[in-house]
């Protein structure tokens, strides 16, 4: 939204450095910096044949990873976590597990609802809760094709 506004707005701060959007590619570095905070272990488990997706599910998958971890760091600090990532035919599914207590009470914020409609945004399911055994876990199932399949004749 910052962006547009400043295209829009002619007092907005230009010196701001402008990024492009994070994709599945810097989800390892995303992975190193939530070790590097938390001071747990946190793992990334890939599974499947790593196919280039639309920037768009890239971006989704990112995010939902993103929030999953500062929530474990939040309420579960020091837990281990892992990012899993298994590329399917025709759905990438996430799943990020910590090991922490679990939910001690009702969640507040909006992080939840937020990874939701990321999900939903583009397609997908998200589903939360108390892992088995303990822990809390977040699921995504995100629909995608390959960015070879997008292209236009």
């Amino acid at each position: 939204m910052r962006r547009l506004l400043g295209v829009l707005r002619e007092d907005a701060d230009t010196g701001v450095q402008r990024q492009p959007q994070p994709g599945l590619g810097q989800l390892l570095d995303l992975v190193d910096a939530s070790r590097d905070a938390a001071g747990s272990s946190t793992r990334l488990i890939v599974s499947g044949p790593i196919t280039p997706l639309d920037p768009g599910i890239e971006v989704t998958a990112y995010r939902i990873v993103q929030e999953a971890l500062t929530n474990a760091r939040r309420h579960a600090p020091g837990a281990a976590v892992d990012v899993e990532l298994r590329y399917g035919d025709g759905d990438l599914a996430l799943r990020v597990r910590d090991n922490g207590p679990g939910p001690t009470s009702a969640p507040s914020g909006h992080g939840l609802l937020g990874m939701r409609e990321r999900a939903a945004t583009v397609g997908g399911t998200l589903r939360t809760g108390p892992a088995p055994g303990g822990g809390f876990l977040v699921e995504a199932r995100l629909p995608v094709t390959s960015q070879e399949a997008v292209a236009l004749p």
